[in-house]
């Protein structure tokens, strides 16, 4: 997938393992939310901000990544999930 191939290409001039930065928009759905933050760890931060109208929730989740691999695994589940929207 070339959206993929992109990002590949800028994180593997990073060194891994280091703490990665996953924003994700999404409609504030509960079961969805929890299949996001399933995919990290308990070591992993994770913050919920809701819209202003309570429709929409932000997630921000700062999470030590060992590979470029585990990066583009995790933005793959994200992608599968109706609704979700990577940033």
């Amino acid at each position: 997938m070339e959206t993929f191939s992109s990002l590949r290409e800028q994180l593997e001039l990073l060194e891994w393992p280091d703490v990665y930065l996953f924003k994700f928009i999404m409609p504030n759905e509960q079961e969805n939310i929890a299949k996001i933050t399933a995919f990290f760890d308990e070591n992993a931060s994770i913050n919920l901000h809701p819209s202003g109208k309570g429709n929409y929730t932000s997630l921000t989740i700062k999470a030590v990544m060992l590979t470029v691999d585990d990066i583009i695994t995790i933005y793959k589940k994200a992608s599968a999930i109706n609704g979700v929207i990577s940033l």
